[in-house]
């Protein structure tokens, strides 16, 4: 924020210039009335024929909400005095509508981060719920987005026309074309300069560039054609209504350019699993069947990609590489960290790599506009706050167990043979000041097994002393000679308290809680029988830097004699030799061993992207000793008899297939990280109390990378001088409400009524110093709303891997502004006049002049933009010094040159049309 004054200077000083050149001295006010709505349409500067000319007075009027200063006609001292104040109004004006655009921009960040859900079927016919982003990127871009940047001169447009009884006027048009004329030139040319020197950037997505640039360029020729050719003077009705039809057909245009539909035999997509990623993507085909939107394809769908995740894995309705590219940074930064920091475990990794990746991540035009807000008014880096949130609450969570006890089952499932006779489950305490008594109920809960012929029920209270982490639980476990399947039963801890017989409850803020596991499941497993032996899983997914894969081979539905389990391994994608080594062996199950291991070595060859399988094949069982020798009894008899009914025989995952890749606790890891750095969640916010509680903070601006410093003078001022608008504005209801909705609704209400204000204050302003609206809206009304998108712009040139966030936006913004400020004002006026059986007159002149320059201007700079891209330069921004410095500039000077041929135009210094 330090060079702002150095950038802005030769701004202010030009504009001095042109105040100078339009009139040396102040000239007296002449106050015009506005019309009655009966009167013919002038402007005035008007002659009778409707041709401008240029008198030396400029006409004020009474503006929508503001009237003019009084009296008519002061002391030039105190005129003056007047146009200092209303330039200084004007200014925390524009600081306002910057403050209520940040919250406008963060409602549609929220809005545009909407998911919804899909419904995933898998090859077995079991179908998952998952969910996928709402809204495609490129519409909320050309929509929403291109809505919030470009409010205040949309609306300044559609107030003006409709507040001036549906007169054309001059201001918001004018706005419209100087704003396109910053965005297009000053923009990009800083863009272009700000890129760190030998470094380029280039855009990304070309299709929808080339769509928006045309629209863009298009949009101010048809301003011309409808001016100045195919009615002249005159806006009818259809004219203004293409205007603004050509909106959502750009919008349509720009999707299927991103989609690449036009490329593709079929328009309706599905969505399917990614072969080779394991990605949900969509894809063009056949129709799904009816209620099914995901089909699931491929052996990687055979089971869940991760336990616990198959409810809960995000997918986006974009290709592969679209899809994997955050998550690819995301595992960058924590490989990269790992190297660094091999001492470090895993979620202190996660707290290093918060930022990092809140850093490095793409980020949405909303964003970037919302940070440099922030900035500029003193309320912090977002990012910085949001990463030190994060840590605190990771910090408060480990600094609950200081104060708090946390009373939990040892494991969550435990095991034993039939004939074990007792079962007994640990529980334990941890944390906590160790000074307090807990007492905790138990009981048992019937599952499979019942209670009375498979177990004995159970209630009771353990009591921890001061002192005491460790408890036991006894549960008597029944015998019977009846073949049958695993049972099981649970064991559930409830009713923490302080006191014997006491409420349940540990006072506030408690000083002990149950947490999980809060259930245990106990398995019977029957020893009447051989056993069946079986894989836990039938796919297994391993990560190639695992070293030794090791298998455990279950046996279930009885453990009695000695039995041998002989396994291989057998290539799949995956080679013996080459991603894993071949082995072959057998297991020895002893009588009443309900578990035993394999292990097979996994070689790492170095690839992240790898999804290779192989697979591990159990042979039939052999049954070594039966459990029974010597000369039987009786009933070892006809337990002998028994036990040959139980023979050994395989279950129903005998072939494990073993599928090579990251592992899943890493993939989680990343999972988590994107999660705790999603954008919506970092500049929305959730409550009243946060918003004022931001609203009175002042935080440091931007730092460096790894570095954090206190606020210092300007942060202080700005803090300050905003401190109205930001308190004010904390009022408006949070994001989190409707979805965002609610927040969107008041914001651009707000907007509105301050544009109103703006636009009042500008024509007044320009009046005083004797300066033309068109001069006003050109040169200071689109700077002033187009300041914040400047900042945005520069953070995301130097941020951002591609050149789309900033040249892409502008493109898009321009088509916007001119189908939506002009398009719906002037659709309104035109069928307002036609109802009133008259038309709708707009002078050509200045506005048909300024649009043919800035189109020329437009032109030849799209021109130089595609010329950069040629290998010497590298990208439309950054490149080459040398390049970069004449490129900056000649953008710079095409701006001047459009202020100063459009002001000299105004002043008929030049010829318009």
């Amino acid at each position: 924020m330090g060079p702002l004054p150095v950038r802005l200077s030769p701004l202010v000083l030009f504009s001095l210039l042109l105040l100078a050149h339009a009139s040396t001295s102040f000239r007296p006010q002449v106050v015009g009335r506005t019309s009655h709505p009966e009167q013919t349409q002038t402007s005035g500067n008007t002659t009778g024929d409707g041709k401008r000319t240029c008198s030396g007075v400029v006409v004020c009027r009474p503006g929508i909400l503001l009237p003019v200063w009084l009296p008519l006609d002061p002391p030039v001292g105190e005129q003056a005095g007047r146009a200092v104040v209303y330039f200084i109004c004007l200014m925390y004006m524009f600081l306002g509508v910057s403050i209520i655009a940040d919250r406008f921009m963060a409602s549609i960040e929220v809005i545009t981060s909407q998911e919804k859900e899909v419904t995933i079927t898998k090859p077995n016919g079991e179908t998952t719920v998952t969910t996928v982003r709402v809204w495609n990127e490129t519409v909320s871009n050309l929509t929403l987005m291109a809505l919030g940047s470009s409010a205040p001169e949309i609306l300044l447009s559609v107030i003006e026309v409709c507040g001036h009884n549906f007169d054309a006027g001059e201001l918001g048009p004018g706005t419209i074309i100087g704003s396109a004329a910053f965005n297009m030139f000053v923009i990009i040319g800083l863009c272009v300069w700000v890129i760190p020197h030998g470094e380029s950037r280039k855009i990304k997505h070309l299709r929808v560039f080339f769509i928006t640039a045309f629209w863009s360029v298009f949009a101010y020729i048809w301003l011309y054609l409808i001016l100045a050719v195919i009615s002249p003077g005159i806006v009818e009705v259809w004219e203004a209504v293409v205007t603004l039809v050509y909106f959502p057909v750009c919008v349509i245009l720009a999707w299927i350019a991103d989609r690449r539909l036009l490329f593709y035999k079929y328009m309706h997509k599905r969505y399917r699993a990614n072969k080779r990623h394991g990605i949900v993507v969509e894809m063009e085909g056949d129709l799904a069947p009816k209620g099914i939107d995901v089909i699931m394809d491929g052996k990687l769908s055979d089971s869940s990609l991760c336990p616990g995740n198959s409810s809960s894995v995000t997918v986006s309705v974009q290709t592969a590489n679209e899809l994997d590219q955050s998550k690819d940074e995301v595992v960058r930064i924590l490989k990269d960290l790992k190297e660094k920091h091999p001492d470090k475990d895993l979620d202190q990794l996660i707290e290093m790599a918060n930022y990092s990746a809140l850093v490095h991540q793409k980020k949405s035009r909303a964003f970037y506009r919302v940070q440099a807000t922030r900035l500029m008014i003193g309320a912090g880096n977002i990012l910085r706050k949001h990463a030190a949130e994060h840590s605190r609450r990771a910090g408060s969570q480990e600094g609950d167990l200081a104060s708090c006890s946390h009373i939990s089952f040892e494991s969550a499932q435990y095991q034993c043979t039939e004939n074990c006779g007792s079962m007994s489950l640990g529980v334990i305490l941890e944390g906590g000041t160790g000074q307090n008594t807990f007492y905790v109920d138990y009981c048992t809960e019937n599952g499979s097994a019942n209670a009375g012929s498979d177990y004995e029920y159970s209630k009771g209270t353990l009591v921890f002393k001061p002192g005491e982490t460790h408890k036991e639980i006894k549960v008597t476990i029944l015998d019977d000679d009846i073949f049958e399947e695993d049972e099981h039963f649970f064991v559930r801890l409830q009713n923490l308290r302080l006191e014997e017989g006491g409420n349940e409850g540990t006072g506030s803020p408690p000083l002990g809680r149950l947490v999980e596991p809060l259930v245990a499941t106990v398995t019977i497993l029957d020893d009447d029988h051989a056993g069946i032996f079986t894989f836990g899983q039938q796919v297994l997914r391993v990560s190639e830097s695992t070293g030794t894969l090791t298998v455990t081979v279950a046996r279930n539905s009885g453990s009695r004699g000695t039995v041998a389990v002989p396994f291989h391994t057998e290539d799949g994608s995956a080679k013996a030799g080459v991603d894993y080594e071949e082995t072959r062996g057998e297991l020895e199950f002893t009588n009443e061993q309900t578990s035993q291991v394999l292990k097979v070595h996994i070689i790492n060859v170095e690839e992240y992207e790898k999804q290779e399988n192989f697979f591990i094949v159990l042979e039939e069982p052999k049954w070594l000793k039966r459990g029974l020798s010597g000369n039987p009894s009786p009933e070892e008899e006809e337990a002998r008899r028994i036990s040959e009914m139980g023979k050994p025989i395989l279950g129903e995952h005998s072939r494990l297939e073993v599928i090579i890749e990251e592992s899943c606790e890493f993939k989680n890891t990343v999972d988590k990280l994107l999660k705790d750095t999603n954008l919506a969640s970092v500049i929305g916010t959730h409550s009243w109390r946060e918003q004022f509680i931001e609203a009175v903070t002042v935080s440091a601006g931007d730092e460096e990378e790894g570095q954090e410093r206190m606020p210092n003078c300007f942060d202080y001022f700005m803090h300050i001088l905003s401190i109205f608008w930001k308190i004010l504005f904390a009022f408006i209801p949070p994001t989190e409400y409707w979805n965002g909705w609610a927040c969107f609704i008041v914001s651009i209400t707000v907007i509105g009524f301050l544009t109103a204000i703006i636009g009042d204050l500008a024509s007044h302003f320009g009046c005083t110093v004797g300066l033309r609206d068109t001069v006003t809206a050109v040169v200071f009304v689109a700077l002033g709303t187009s300041l914040p998108d400047t900042f945005a712009s520069k953070v995301a040139a130097t941020q951002d891997q591609y050149a789309d966030a900033c040249v892409g936006n502008v493109t898009g913004s321009n088509a916007v502004n001119v189908f939506l400020g002009i398009g719906v004002a002037w659709s309104v006026a035109a069928v307002y006049w036609k109802v009133k059986g008259k038309v709708f007159r707009v002078e050509p002149g200045s506005l048909a002049f300024s649009v043919t320059l800035f189109t020329i201007f437009a032109f030849f700079s799209m021109g130089v933009l595609m010329l950069r891209r040629r290998p010497s330069i590298g990208g439309e921004l950054g490149g080459p010094r040398i390049p970069k410095i004449l490129t900056s500039l000649l953008f710079f000077g095409l701006w001047f040159l459009y202020i100063l041929f459009s002001s000299l135009e105004a002043y008929c210094h030049i010829q318009g049309f």
